[in-house]
């Protein structure tokens, strides 16, 4: 089980960035899916995150701005940022709480590559 992140990139405050994150492997079902960043010097943080069933949670920072959502049938997850600020500035991460066939029983917790966001002038 792997997943894959993709979307990042430069843009100017106020811009707009969709990410992506694939599921891929030998999956028995996927429960909750979140994404997270970490700035230089400081923690990962949670920036979203989202239930099988499509509940949503957002951090106080990003809520308005960003709206994160997955498509179950295709194992991926989304997060569309707008309103981009020098702040949002980040590497970002996706994980995933994945139970696979090889353990339907056991929820194994996995990560994407980073991926880099900037946001400047």
């Amino acid at each position: 089980v792997q997943l894959q992140a993709c979307g990042g990139g430069l843009v100017q405050p106020g811009g707009s960035l969709r990410l992506s994150c694939a599921a891929s492997g030998s999956i028995f079902s996927i429960n909750d899916m979140g994404w997270y960043r970490q700035a230089p010097g400081k923690q990962r943080d949670l920036v979203a995150s989202i239930t099988s069933g499509g509940s949503t949670n957002y951090a106080d920072s990003v809520k308005g701005r960003f709206t994160i959502s997955r498509d179950n049938a295709k194992n991926t997850m989304y997060l569309q940022m707008n309103g981009l600020k020098p702040e949002d500035t980040a590497v970002y991460y996706c994980n995933a709480d994945i139970r696979s066939r090889r353990s339907p029983l056991a929820i194994g917790s996995y990560w994407g590559q980073g991926i880099q966001v900037t946001v400047s002038q």
